[in-house]
């Protein structure tokens, strides 16, 4: 992917500020949006009535031009996962929109009008937010803007307002027989007020909610016209690499760059907190000076353990009390009075996020020398200004962020400390801001870089009485706090207890009598980070495994189990329900090297359940199908959510199959995709997708399918093997012989 042949990208499409916007009404187009007081990310659950109430001010979600099309500005990064083509599902639907011709535009930095939520006066794309998030917002967008259309034409033609239908871009008068497009009537809307209730679609008028409509990327992607953060070429631009230390928490000793200066392209090398940039003309000169540098490193600090030696590590911690969690009822006494105890052990290694687009930003000085422009996949835009800015020393608004599409993140491009972006401004301000400078990531750096989903070690411990029911439940979890040390810990740490460590566990929806959660914070020199689903990754596979195996301990199917457990959840049930109907559960067969396995989720406000078939045995396994139902309330747009789901099995099929970091004296030892192998396709199961019908407001789907596919492989392996496989990745070497 580095300089590829194709057009050089030297001035992306302007993303206008706020006063460029209201200035374009006098050249016909019109701008409406709504910015609202946001909450705390932990409201994900209850958000959206409050939303609905929080009254509408103008802002920046939709423009409309003399041409007639329809700019729906965009404040999330689309990273792949088609929020692009869903926020503006929203809006469009709700101004009776033309689809043919709806454009989309990625907003500036701005979190007073663009913030999430969701996240508090963050502007950010995350969590799988962003859908429901801005569900309220846009629909009264979308409708404000309709409205003002209307009042334009009803003032033009002197009808009453309330005779006129709007239908696919075209406003109507029918008793008169008078028309207009939209851009013909923006000017003059533009001037109107704007309605701060407008009435909202009856869902029964919806047109494209609900609906298959053409994604609005698909054509850019698949033709190469799609511009990413890797494609931008600007005028004067050098490349910049970066010798990293080999082990975390190493920093330069001393370093000879003489014969890297001597490499022909190479015009600098400067020494940055992270490491010694070498600038060039183009990536392989960059990438060749810095194979001539040596650099001596100070590995005093340096994380120097392995990853087996970490684990044993976790090991003893788990033997100790931790910070409690969740907790109810005795779940000791429950399990000293049982009729029989199951314990297990499940293990977790470090994930790479694997982007198919490696880090990379391009940053440059504007001609007044005081501000600067940044050209990225912007994630979270409010943090990667704010540092910019601290590194380059000038103030926040001095950074203009210009969002580009992203080759993929699944978290990675969204660090607390903007951790890529501040290595470019480091290199910029090294450099003296001679040239606009590109920071390039190789997929080695990419992938040896750290911010890691965290290594980790559940222990559960469960006791059954003679009927099968739990008696109680331990469940203790080691392993490193994303949170703890970044900006976000006072929010997101309470007691010692990081959220996102434990959700999906310590938040489980099993009515369990008894049941005590403890957590322990590792330290270690790793950095961690959110991997798509976050917490659920660990959680869903420990606790939808053990589960499993206490239904077989109490002889009962193991969809029954759960649906027992389940009585007071009646979304999880649904979804249950409807994914072991499609995947014929009562019909199955078990045993002979082929068999069903269930599991079922909840995260970032959805419900998954999904049946794995597969077939294992001989130290071979094979994913044949999977059946997924999914609740995410509203399904704006099926077709997304389709691919969502059967992007996540793909994503996560190859973690749960062989994928894994591994230290070895702190040196990472997996460094390109021949041994971090993504998921081929000649291994790719049918993947069946099935919607929940539901009129609530809509959830996430980004992330929710990624923790099911592993407990429920690992349940089927069970059932076609009666071996049981806890950890991940799946150890297949255990079945030789079943």
């Amino acid at each position: 992917m580095l300089n590829r042949a194709r057009p050089a990208h030297t001035s992306p499409t302007p993303v206008p500020s706020r006063r460029a916007f209201l200035g374009a009404a006098a050249a016909g187009a019109i701008l409406i949006g709504f910015r609202l007081d946001p909450g705390g990310i932990a409201r994900a659950a209850s958000a959206a009535p409050d939303l609905s109430k929080v009254p509408a001010q103008p802002n920046a979600f939709v423009r409309i031009a003399a041409d007639d099309t329809v700019t729906v500005i965009v404040k999330h990064l689309d990273m792949g996962q088609g929020n692009t083509t869903g926020l503006a599902t929203i809006l469009a639907d709700e101004l009776d929109a033309d689809w043919s011709r709806v454009r989309t535009e990625f907003a500036p930095a701005d979190a007073k009008l663009y913030g999430n939520l969701l996240m508090g006066p963050v502007q950010g794309t995350g969590g799988s937010t962003a859908i429901a998030n801005s569900w309220f917002q846009l629909r009264k967008a979308g409708a404000a803007a309709r409205a003002m259309l209307v009042s334009a034409a009803a003032d033009r033609w002197k009808v009453p307002a309330a005779e006129i239908a709007v239908e696919n871009g075209v406003v109507r008068h029918a008793a008169s027989n008078q028309q207009a497009r939209f851009g013909a009537l923006a000017e003059a809307a533009a001037g109107l007020p704007v309605p701060q209730e407008p009435r909202l679609k009856d869902p029964s008028k919806w047109r494209l909610i609900g609906k298959r409509v053409p994604r609005l990327d698909s054509e850019a992607k698949t033709n190469g016209s799609a511009i990413y953060s890797l494609d931008i070429r600007r005028p004067g631009q050098v490349t910049a690499v970066v010798a990293h230390a080999p082990r975390f928490g190493a920093t330069v000793k001393s370093v000879d760059d003489k014969a890297a200066r001597a490499v022909p392209g190479v015009v600098d090398v400067v020494r940055i907190p992270t490491g010694v940039a070498v600038i060039a003309g183009d990536t392989w000169a960059a990438m060749k000076g810095r194979e001539a540098l040596k650099v001596t490193w100070d590995e005093g600090a340096a994380e120097t353990r392995s990853s087996d030696t970490i684990l044993a590590e976790y090991r003893d911690m788990a033997k100790r009390p931790g910070h409690v969690a969740s907790e109810r009822g005795d779940a000791e006494a429950g399990i000293r009075g049982a009729a029989k105890v199951l314990e297990a052990e499940f293990t977790f290694p470090y994930l790479a996020h694997a982007s198919m687009e490696p880090l990379n930003a391009t940053i440059e000085a504007a001609a007044d020398g005081k501000s600067y422009d940044v050209f990225a996949g912007c994630q979270l835009q409010t943090v990667e200004q704010a540092v910019i800015a601290a590194v380059l020393g000038v103030t926040a608004d001095k950074v203009r962020l210009h969002t580009q599409w992203a080759g993929g993140s699944f978290g990675r491009r969204a660090t607390p400390g903007a951790d890529y972006l501040a290595e470019a401004a480091s290199i910029l301000k090294a450099y003296g801001a001679k040239a606009p400078v590109h920071l390039v990531w190789t997929r080695e750096d990419d992938m040896a870089g750290g911010y890691y989903r965290p290594s980790v070690l559940h222990k559960i411990r469960a006791g059954l009485d003679a009927k099968g029911a739990v008696t109680g439940w331990q469940h203790v979890m080691v392993g490193k706090s994303i949170m703890i040390g970044s900006p976000f810990e006072a929010m997101l740490v309470k007691n010692g207890v990081d959220a996102t460590t434990v959700e999906g566990a310590s938040d489980t929806a099993y009515a369990l009598p008894a049941y005590r959660f403890e957590v322990h914070n590792a330290r270690e020199g790793v950095p961690v980070l959110w991997w798509r689903s976050v917490g659920h990754t660990h959680t869903a596979q420990a606790m939808e495994v053990f589960v499993d195996e206490l239904a077989a301990a109490a002889g009962v199917d193991p969809v029954a189990y759960r649906l027992s457990l389940l009585a007071q959840a009646p979304r999880l049930s649904g979804v249950l329900r409807l994914a072991a109907e499609k995947a014929g559960w009562s019909s199955r067969e078990g045993g002979k090297g082929r068999g069903l396995g269930v599991a079922v989720h909840q995260s970032f406000g959805s419900y998954v359940a999904m049946v794995a078939d597969v077939s294992a045995g001989e130290g071979k396994l094979k994913v044949n199908r999977i059946v997924a139902a999914v609740d995410v309330g509203t399904a704006v747009n099926p077709d997304v959510i389709h691919a969502q789901v059967e992007g996540a099995v793909g994503f996560a099929l190859s973690s749960v199959l062989r994928n894994r970091i591994t230290l070895k004296d702190g040196v990472v030892q997996e460094r390109n995709f021949d041994a971090y192998e993504p998921t081929r396709m000649s291994e790719m199961p049918k993947v069946e997708v099935h919607i929940v019908p539901s009129d609530a407001a809509p959830t996430g789907i980004g992330e929710p399918g990624v923790p099911v596919l592993g407990p429920a492989i690992s349940n089927a392996v069970f059932a076609a093997t009666g071996r049981r496989l806890r950890s991940l990745p799946l150890d297949t070497t255990a079945l030789q012989g079943a």
